[in-house]
């Protein structure tokens, strides 16, 4: 399971002004904003900004300048293959350490949709053993029970991040992950793909391979 909100995209027009500076081309610039707010990229910066990012990292550190924020709920599973990505980002998590005895544990907590009956039956019982410590921990303030709650936890469990990265950062991971066994890498390139000027910006290698 992964869940994806309050996405947004930062700092374009900053980003391709200084895409511009290398040349000194800043009067070939043609983007501008519409009515509602949102910068298009003009024909002659479309051309710049493709043709820079598929010129490999070197040539679209204007990528790097390229902003995006978003909440992303995930499983610790998945969690430990993000950190992989760590030049570039930022996250802020709900900390397990500090509530975990917040709330109590149910099966929507976890993702487990792809768990046979016999499974799902063992994960209840560990869910149940779960709640169990949290009740105990908040009535008695005994640490031994908080122990058994973090040392128990499932990777399984859902914890929510907001995440700051780049279109840089995108790139390898929709270049790298679009086709992952784990659905919540595919969903996530899913997202990335609808982002503005994905196809001609984060897409480059999909674009030439077909």
């Amino acid at each position: 399971m992964i869940k994806i909100e309050k996405l947004t995209v930062m700092n374009f027009e900053n980003a391709m002004r200084g895409a511009r500076n290398p040349l000194n081309s800043w009067a070939r610039s043609d983007s501008y904003y519409d009515a509602d707010g949102n910068f298009v990229l003009g024909d002659n910066d479309l051309t710049l900004a493709a043709r820079l990012s598929k010129a490999g990292s070197d040539h679209r550190k204007f990528l790097r300048q390229i902003i995006v924020s978003l909440d992303i709920t995930a499983p610790l599973y998945w969690w430990k293959e993000f950190d992989t990505y760590k030049v570039g980002t930022v996250a802020n998590s709900c900390s397990t350490m500090h509530k975990i005895q917040a709330k109590e544990f149910t099966r929507e907590d976890f993702s487990c949709e792809n768990m046979t009956e016999d499974t799902l039956a063992v994960l209840d019982a560990v869910i149940d053993c779960l709640e169990k410590n949290r009740l105990a921990f908040i009535e008695t303030k005994d640490k031994a029970y908080w122990h058994n709650m973090i040392q128990l936890l499932p990777t399984s469990y859902n914890q929510l991040r907001t995440v700051t990265l780049n279109y840089e950062v995108l790139v390898n991971i929709y270049n790298s992950r679009r086709h992952h066994k784990l659905a919540e890498w595919r969903i996530l390139c899913d997202e990335i793909a609808k982002l503005p000027y994905a196809k001609e910006l984060i897409q480059m290698r999909e674009i030439d391979d077909e």
